[in-house]
């Protein structure tokens, strides 16, 4: 093991980017904007090369806490307190990874208070790090939280026409469910005595807890996934947001919420979790069915992808709450792959953007004609979204259905019209744009990727391919630390049935 502390320098050196930023990139002139884009950029591969001594030094055979950091912190107990394992490593390697091709997106197309704008995303990779990274609840709520601050200066500063609004709605609507949280953190710790995560996983919660405190993470991690009926912060957030930052709600925000119900609600509150698990199977059918359809229904191509993640999610939830092998090994995978996907889409739409200064799917048509490479790679995204064998969007999507056929069969046959109504949108949207003939006049002189560009789209184009025919990596990165989880849930279960049984 490591000696020293690697994963605190992975969460923190972002934020030393961002005081290099500060101290050697102000004074908004063209040297201070190339110098925050360089120190930014240099800062996230860094970080991002660190990351992956991580993996490498990873025992994935272990479903324990790995390069844990314990320094004691506040004196009632609460300790900083860092580690990973096979559910957490993959979504900070996600995050470090995705850091960069982010600040590569950004380097045309923001030109005003362009240091403020890369210190926010400095911060919130720390943030964003930290909060896969925290073994302790209290540091877990304050990187959780703290990631709302710098997302909300990126789509109000930064955004579209209605920015102000966008990002005061997705800031409350993330905040009230929190809140919830905060109270539930509390009942924990005066149950428990400790906020620390590893004790709390082997500590007994009494059954009437487990079902309010469950309640209470839900309502944070819920609005945070998005999942329905609270998702409708997402498209206005998605739309306003500027391209690097929809990409990074999309590839990492979103998937916190999956990842506390990984972390919390299913292994400290195992009873709870199978008592609801009807319930998140109800709420994930309606958002794999409902938002596709309102997706075939949208004019700006922006919302109708941040309505097709809010239905992607509902796989990843469904699959969580199906308490199966296979059901949360491929909620994670499916986070996973949907992040490069989903992040690619954005940037893909970003591209035509920069030239075109518009988003309505109308002003489009013939793209194919004048960006032939943009047509190829816009497709290979569009295929993973729908779920076409061969690309990662397959893997999460069938395995996540093979793992709910195993506990309830109407959702699992509800669940794959989605997958039919995501082929409708997803299609329709790539005709609409790409295919025709090119009658616009505003189109005539549109140019190819540059250089640029295709640094950013090629790696994700290789991954979603790489993962659709390999996806050995992130499934034995994850499997023994699931497969714990799993057993834990089930003993869990089978106990109180057990009991239930003896009574009668």
């Amino acid at each position: 093991m490591t000696t020293w502390p690697i994963l605190s320098v992975v969460t923190f050196l972002p934020a030393l980017g961002a005081l290099l930023v500060y101290l050697l990139a102000r004074g908004g002139d063209e040297a201070a904007n190339r110098n925050a884009r360089w120190i930014s950029l240099w800062t996230t591969l860094i970080t991002f090369l660190i990351s992956l001594i991580l993996v490498a030094r990873f025992d994935p055979a272990s479903a324990d806490f790995q390069f844990v950091e314990k320094t004691s912190w506040l004196a009632t107990g609460i300790n900083y307190h860092m580690g990973v394992d096979g559910i957490s490593l993959p979504l900070v390697i996600l995050t470090t990874a995705v850091m960069p091709f982010c600040i590569i997106a950004s380097w045309r197309s923001v030109t005003q208070r362009v240091s403020e704008y890369m210190m926010a995303f400095l911060i919130l990779e720390t943030l964003m790090v930290g909060t896969f990274s925290a073994l302790d609840l209290v540091l877990f709520y304050l990187f959780f939280e703290g990631g709302l601050i710098p997302m909300f200066l990126i789509i109000g500063v930064w955004g579209g026409p209605r920015r102000v609004y966008a990002s005061f709605k997705f800031f409350l609507y993330t905040l009230l469910g929190s809140v919830l949280m905060l109270l539930a953190i509390m009942a924990l710790y005066w149950n428990a005595g400790t906020t620390d995560i590893p004790t709390l996983l082997h500590t007994a919660v009494p059954h009437n807890l487990q079902k309010w405190a469950w309640l209470a993470f839900f309502a944070s991690f819920a609005v945070k996934m998005p999942m329905w009926p609270v998702h409708t912060w997402l498209p206005d957030a998605h739309v306003e947001a500027p391209t690097a930052g929809s990409v990074i709600l999309a590839a990492i925000l979103l998937k916190m919420g999956g990842y506390g119900f990984l972390r919390f609600s299913l292994p400290m509150f195992p009873l709870a979790s199978h008592d609801f698990a009807p319930l998140i199977f109800t709420l994930s059918v309606i958002a794999i069915i409902y938002t596709s359809l309102v997706a075939l229904m949208q004019e700006d191509i922006k919302k109708l992808i941040a309505y097709s993640s809010v239905a992607h999610m509902g796989f990843v939830t469904m699959g969580i709450f199906a308490g199966t092998m296979q059901g949360v090994a491929g909620g994670v995978f499916q986070m996973i792959s949907h992040g490069i996907v989903s992040g690619a889409l954005f940037l893909c739409v970003g591209i035509v953007y920069d030239r075109m200064h518009t988003r309505e799917i109308a002003a489009y048509g013939g793209l194919v004609n004048r960006m032939p490479l943009y047509a190829l790679v816009f497709m290979v995204f569009t295929m993973a979204n729908v779920g076409l064998p061969g690309t990662s969007g397959f893997i999460g999507e069938f395995m996540t259905l093979i793992g709910t056929f195993k506990v309830s069969l109407p959702t699992t046959v509800l669940a794959t019209t989605g997958v039919i109504l995501s082929a409708a949108y997803a299609l329709w949207l790539y005709r609409k744009v790409v295919f025709g003939t090119l009658v616009k006049p505003s189109l005539m002189s549109i140019k190819d990727l540059t250089a640029r560009e295709c640094l950013i789209l090629f790696p994700l184009v290789a991954l979603t391919i790489l993962f659709g025919v390999y996806p050995k990596p992130v499934l034995d990165m994850s499997e023994a630390s699931v497969q714990q989880l799993v057993n834990n849930y089930n003993t869990a279960v089978t106990a109180v049935k057990a009991a239930a049984l003896a009574v009668q």
